[in-house]
């Protein structure tokens, strides 16, 4: 009777436990997670179960400071599911006094990969072995693009990623991609060292040679080629990381994630509000208009979600901001601001050494 008592005193206890730990998380979220709390607690040590758990706690992160910043903005918490399998929760700012459009994503997405994706991803070098011409997957990412009212505050884009592919015989293959980058209306040296230096800090914590490589990687991703020119001045961009380890990667993509808010945020609170002109608003429109060049045109993300069976196209293109302008032949004055930034995104430059 007495060990009966004390076993039924210890699953009292227990439950209580994980009550508070499931209030716990549900108030450090958005909104209750796509696999449910329960499956995440019960599979917590699993790799896919802690990355759900982060990209999550990013979601909350970014999008309670903006919040903070923009008071004012309308702001909309969206949990959707796909029939396929998964779902995800949008997060957007819209018509603030700070921000125009901002929007951070999270989804969580399973099912069957499409041929169009399977190709995408084999153009890259992957081989993958399908079993009568499946290929099961999960993919799973916060994506987040915040284009400021203010032109003097920079647009800022970042997206970290899971990605795991069953093959025929069973086996996994798995990789991380991701990145944080800037894009500027007008350059400022200070808010670009303080943005790339944040950066560089997350990355070195790991491997000294990762912040150089992802750098790079980030100034040739974001190339409008039919420009000339970069999309903003980077940050960092990776993809296909599968090495040293699993566990060596997601460390390194969390410490990542954890620098979003004091990369960008102390930039916001610099700016919001600078006076500006008629004119650098126009300016900042005709940035606006390259930025959604490079995310119809080129950007392999926008271009993975709109050939994934089932997927929303509302949050794939969340990230274009609500105005954008097209001038023909526009070209500003030599040795202007404008002329200035035009330069920097023609010609990147290192800005931590």
């Amino acid at each position: 009777g007495l060990a009966l008592g004390l076993w039924r005193r210890q699953a009292e206890l227990a439950a209580a436990r994980e009550d508070e730990e499931e209030k716990e998380l549900r108030q450090r979220f958005m909104a209750p997670p796509v696999s449910g709390l329960r499956e995440l607690r019960r599979r917590r040590r699993e790799l896919r179960s802690r990355m759900e758990l982060l990209i999550m706690e990013t979601q909350a992160e970014m999008f309670r400071a903006l919040a903070a910043l923009d008071p004012s903005a309308s702001f909309a918490v969206d949990s959707w599911e796909r029939k396929e399998g998964g779902g995800g929760i949008s997060c957007v700012l819209q018509d603030g006094e700070v921000f125009e459009k901002a929007g951070v994503n999270v989804s969580v997405v399973t099912g069957l990969l499409s041929e169009e994706a399977a190709e995408q991803m084999r153009s890259r070098g992957k081989s993958l072995k399908a079993k009568d011409g499946k290929l099961p997957f999960c993919a799973m990412g916060v994506s987040s693009v915040i284009h400021p009212k203010n032109p003097h505050v920079p647009t800022m884009h970042f997206n970290y990623r899971y990605f795991e592919i069953e093959e025929a015989d069973g086996t996994k293959q798995w990789w991380f991609g991701g990145g944080t980058d800037l894009t500027p209306t007008y350059l400022n040296e200070e808010d670009a060292v303080h943005f790339h230096k944040t950066l560089k800090e997350a990355c070195d914590k790991h491997d000294l040679k990762l912040y150089p490589k992802y750098k790079k990687w980030c100034d040739d991703y974001f190339y409008i080629k039919h420009r000339g020119e970069r999309r903003g001045i980077g940050g960092i961009f990776f993809d296909d990381m599968d090495s040293p380890s699993k566990e060596e990667v997601f460390q390194f993509v969390k410490s990542c994630a954890k620098s979003v808010v004091p990369c960008y945020i102390p930039i916001v609170k610099k700016h919001c509000h600078d006076p500006f002109t008629p004119e650098e608003k126009l300016w900042q429109q005709l940035r606006r208009g390259r930025y959604v060049e490079f995310n119809l045109i080129y950007d392999r993300g926008t271009k993975f979600g709109l050939v994934t069976p089932g997927s929303r196209t509302e949050s794939i293109l969340m990230s274009l901001p609500l105005t954008a302008r097209w001038e023909y032949m526009h070209n500003p004055p030599e040795s202007s601001k404008e002329a200035e930034i035009l330069e920097v995104l023609r010609n990147p430059k290192d800005w931590v050494h």
